[in-house]
């Protein structure tokens, strides 16, 4: 894990202030909103040069686990996500779709770490990382038609060709990458190791961006983030105690266990955030919700790594 991965959080907080510091010079909203675009591209590029694809038959070797995770993160975490909207965020549109766009996405990078910390089965874990992805990228479209329709502000169409532009293009890019120029492993080693801290440099930058051309807006909403604390909270220990339940059911070891809750509970703004400044440019709110929750969920892990670690303080066996 390089230096940027372990500042997360501190990195993320600091692209806030720099971006609403840059934000009070007159005019530069204008050039600060064309730079968003590129930077999620290039960072989700990255992001995905580094998931190996072709490992996705890895996944469907521990059935159970696999059926367990799919099950929670695109079953019962997206419904879960939507009677939290309804129930706290019925009044505001755009947090209501924000938190949909934030929750119904798992996350396919730093889960990883968190499970490394909570000792538990990181090859588990890193081979159910892209069925996660390509399912979301399938799936998203559907949730925000069935979950968030009825806010009147999603036009699936619309939706439809941002994940084009922004996901599936740099997917492929990746993709076809590592088939023609990444062929040598010894190669591909030595590029993914140098490139790994890039994609949290360039979503500083995109965020940087993106505060530097609404901070204004934030600063006038900063109740937004009181608003979003309570579902945020509910999400996470409801989707944990879910978690430990099905791994019961399952019967999973201690590794296993820790794994699940981590695989079902970390979420992937960046994807969400690439997705909402495309699909969504007039309404700022939602970029900004995607860009609040990660201050929020980042801590969460870290304390519920730290619980799993207490209730699972014995020594464990991984399958």
């Amino acid at each position: 894990m390089g230096l940027f991965e372990k500042l997360y959080t501190v990195l993320i907080i600091l692209s806030v202030l720099i971006g609403l510091i840059i934000g009070q010079v007159d005019g530069i909203e204008i050039y600060a909103d064309k730079a968003i675009l590129p930077l999620l591209i290039i960072m989700l590029y990255i992001t995905f040069l580094q998931i190996p694809v072709k490992d996705i038959k890895r996944s469907f070797s521990n059935r159970k686990f696999t059926l367990a995770s799919i099950g929670m993160n695109f079953i019962l975490t997206p419904l879960l996500a939507w009677l939290l909207a309804a129930t706290f965020l019925a009044d505001n549109p755009a947090l209501w779709l924000g938190f949909i766009m934030l929750m119904v996405t798992p996350c396919t990078d730093w889960y990883i770490i968190f499970t490394g910390i909570a000792k538990g089965n990181v090859a588990l874990s890193t081979s159910i990382l892209p069925l996660n992805l390509i399912l979301q990228l399938v799936l998203l479209p559907l949730y925000l038609y069935l979950f968030s329709g009825t806010v009147g502000i999603v036009d699936v169409s619309i939706v439809v060709e941002s994940i084009l532009l922004v996901l599936i293009l740099p997917f492929v890019a990746a993709y076809l990458t590592r088939c023609f120029l990444l062929k040598k492993k010894a190669r591909e080693e030595r590029l993914l190791e140098k490139i790994s801290s890039l994609p949290v440099v360039f979503l500083g930058m995109a965020i940087i961006a993106m505060f530097a051309s609404q901070g204004r807006l934030l600063l006038d909403n900063l109740e937004l983030l009181l608003q979003l604390l309570l579902p945020i909270l509910g999400f996470f220990f409801i989707n944990f105690i879910m978690g430990r339940i099905i791994g019961r059911i399952f019967k999973f070891n201690k590794a296993n266990k820790a794994s699940l809750n981590l695989t079902t509970l970390a979420r992937n703004s960046p994807i969400a955030l690439a997705i909402a400044m495309t699909a969504f440019p007039h309404e700022p709110l939602i970029a900004l919700v995607l860009i609040i929750g990660p201050l929020i969920e980042l801590p969460l892990l870290s304390l519920i790594t730290y619980l799993i670690l207490k209730i699972d303080s014995e020594p464990v066996a991984i399958n």
